[in-house]
């Protein structure tokens, strides 16, 4: 029966709690309160828990505390020049990260942050989706509590190279082979399958960050790192996107663009837009238009981006009609711009339009393009060779 809890409270542990019990509880309060993490107003609970653990941690004076109460402890509490360790210091020396007696507190090491890619199609971001990903991580074994063997099995190991040691594998610590953890082998860690559920909001973007806070890697005496799975936006048969724009490529006929009809273009989720082209209204070769509001979601509002469409003339194949369709076109459309008189004594020659040869067309392309004539009379393939 012991004479006082008080400290057994604060800790939240039960009196007769195993020290590994402790160990964990102080862990846990040790992080949630500390005052870089939890701010400046959280340092008296701090300082609590921190004296609880330095006193409950050790077996003497937690024999004394509990036969006798926080009275019969001799002056061991924290600022009453004991032999205890400071706040600062025990939480230092429990996570590690180094500093002395009066030294600024740095807290424990943070473990690496673990990036993911997720491939996602434009439809999962213009209608949202909520996806699972499976990932290995490490986590504390539970067999050891994250010590790799039996209670006081652990020894230092100092070794005078300038190499990690092979034994202690640079954890500066050595487990006897028969005392080694069977569920870790003294990793001190296990490996586990965790499934994330990602949620995709509308409107998100390539390249795109999802931070799971503290899912990341497991290891004695440091915090997890965050689990961040970037978007990766897979390309498009249809549609290009740009910020919350889309843009989409039509081909119309000759006949539509002169005279108006309608096209129709399968939007993202599963809609059909139907599109007027009015009579009259005459669509040029490479023309953009718009239909406002009908691109994509914009994350966290309710609007909407544009959807750009760029026409594409048809023209019909070559010998489609006869000469006297050609001429009822004539009589239907604008007449061809009559052309300008040759100045007098200048001499006047006619000249056809010839159909050209791959090799030909490639070659014609090439030059159109700026490519320089080789020393055969061909196109150079635009390939330099290195000056010395």
């Amino acid at each position: 029966m012991v004479k006082e809890t008080k400290l057994y409270e604060i800790l939240e542990v039960q009196p007769d709690c195993s020290e590994s019990e402790l160990k964990k509880a102080y862990r846990k309060l040790a992080l949630k309160y500390h005052p870089d993490k939890a701010g400046p107003e959280s340092a008296e609970k701090f300082q609590a828990i921190s004296h609880a653990y330095d006193v409950l941690n050790d077996p003497q004076k937690r024999q004394t505390y509990d036969t006798y109460g926080e009275a019969g402890l001799s002056g061991d509490g924290p600022g009453s020049g004991g032999m205890g360790l400071s706040p600062e210091d025990l939480f230092s020396h429990f996570f590690g990260g180094g500093g002395g007696r009066g030294s600024r507190p740095t807290g424990p090491r943070r473990g690496k942050d673990v990036a993911h890619g997720l491939k996602v199609s434009l439809e999962d971001l213009y209608k949202g989706k909520t996806t699972k990903l499976a990932l290995q991580k490490n986590v504390i074994c539970e067999q050891c509590n994250g010590k790799g063997g039996k209670e006081g099995a652990m020894g230092p190991m100092m070794q005078q190279i300038q190499q990690p040691c092979g034994d202690c594998r640079g954890e500066g610590e050595v487990i006897n082979p028969k005392d080694k953890c069977k569920s870790c082998n003294a990793r001190k860690v296990t490996q586990v399958r965790k499934v994330l559920e990602v949620h995709i909001d509308r409107g998100m973007k390539d390249g795109r960050k999802i931070v799971f806070t503290g899912e990341g890697d497991q290891a004695p005496g440091t915090v997890p790192g965050d689990v961040v799975i970037v978007l990766e936006q897979k390309e498009h048969d249809r549609f290009k996107r740009n910020g919350d724009d889309l843009f989409y490529d039509a081909k119309i006929n000759l006949v539509t663009a002169l005279a108006g009809g309608k096209i129709q273009i399968p939007h993202l989720d599963e809609r059909v837009l139907i599109v007027d082209i009015l009579p009259g209204e005459v669509i040029k070769h490479g023309e953009l238009k718009a239909v406002m509001g009908q691109g994509m979601p914009a994350e966290r509002h309710h609007d909407f981006g544009n959807l750009y469409i760029q026409f594409e003339i048809e023209f019909p194949p070559p010998n489609w009609t006869d000469l006297a369709q050609i001429e009822q076109l004539r009589s239907i459309l604008p007449p061809a711009a009559e052309l300008p008189l040759p100045p007098k004594g200048v001499h006047v020659e006619e000249v056809s339009l010839t159909e050209m040869d791959p090799r030909q067309k490639a070659r014609a392309e090439q030059g159109h393009m700026g490519g320089e004539e080789d020393e055969e009379g061909g196109h150079a393939s635009g390939v330099q060779c290195a000056q010395q």
